[in-house]
């Protein structure tokens, strides 16, 4: 729990530090080959974040491999990270397509050639044993790890840092609010069979946080004169992100534990490894992009 204190403002303030580096760079002006290239007179959006998320989802995607492996199926690491840059590849591609009809036959396209790439690579040394698994595993990881976080790229495509900002902070107070208030007053077991550690009081807790961090930060958004959604609106932005966040974290407890494991890994101290971390905003982001889009 010490480490945990101690390194999570340490993560808040880099996260921060982030996005403001990402704003700036969003206001400069673009080298004319990049202008002629996208149409924008400045550097695109997401620029400064785009690093992290390829980081992120490259650590998360070996931790998944890892998790495959555990259960006796093939899971090559190199070809499980790759499966989540093409989804994320996939995004970028998507973005430049002259029409809806393009995207979509894009997106289709990508899964099917996931799908068929890593049977045949699975099935590379004349064995089909296990090949069906490896595959799937090989699609969880493109959408998982791909696709999903590319939603973080494409929220910030269409709102400023300071909003995705928000959504961050008000996902991961549900994770804080449900940590200490289950470590309090948290007696009765949410899914002892799946997560014994969650409690009911934890999770009101949590809602309860991400509530309160919904609303407000609607309301600082607008008194700094920022696009975001109106407070009301925060307040139940704040409800529907700690429950989704909730079902990400338990997405990945489940996966932890098929593979029999506490932690997906050991990249941050106190927390586990990287998937422990974006559990929830993996999930809960795509749903914000597309909430957003109603709202605003």
């Amino acid at each position: 729990m010490r480490k945990r204190l101690l390194l999570g403002p340490v993560l808040i303030a880099a996260l921060i530090g982030l996005l403001w580096l990402d704003e700036v760079v969003d206001r400069l002006a673009a080298p004319e080959w990049l202008s002629r290239l996208t149409g924008d007179a400045t550097w695109p959006a997401g620029l400064a974040i785009l690093p992290i998320v390829v980081f992120l989802s490259v650590l998360g995607a070996a931790e998944l491999a890892v998790m495959i492996r555990a259960r006796q199926t093939s899971a090559s690491t190199p070809w499980t990270v790759a499966a989540a840059m093409f989804g994320l590849v996939a995004w970028g591609v998507a973005d430049a397509a002259a029409s809806s009809m393009t995207t979509a036959a894009f997106v289709f396209s990508s899964v099917v050639g996931i799908l068929i790439a890593s049977m045949v690579f699975y099935a590379r040394h004349k064995s089909c044993e296990g090949v069906t698994a490896a595959a799937a595993g090989s699609l969880v990881s493109f959408a998982y790890l791909g696709v999903m976080p590319g939603f973080i790229l494409a929220l910030r495509h269409e709102h400023s840092s300071w909003v995705l900002l928000w959504v961050l902070l008000t996902i991961k107070a549900c994770d804080t609010g449900a940590y200490f208030t289950g470590k309090a007053v948290g007696r009765h077991k949410l899914i002892p069979w799946l997560s014994p550690g969650k409690t009911w009081e934890g999770l009101l807790g949590g809602v309860v946080w991400s509530v309160v961090s919904g609303g407000l930060g609607a309301w600082l958004l607008a008194r700094a004169g920022i696009a975001a959604p109106s407070v009301v609106h925060g307040l139940i932005a704040g409800a529907v992100f700690a429950l989704l966040g909730q079902a990400g974290d338990l997405i990945e407890s489940m996966l932890k534990r098929d593979a029999g494991i506490k932690d997906s890994g050991a990249s941050l101290p106190g927390f586990g490894g990287v998937l422990d971390i974006i559990d929830s905003p993996i999930l809960v982001v795509p749903v914000a992009f597309w909430w957003l889009r109603a709202v605003g």
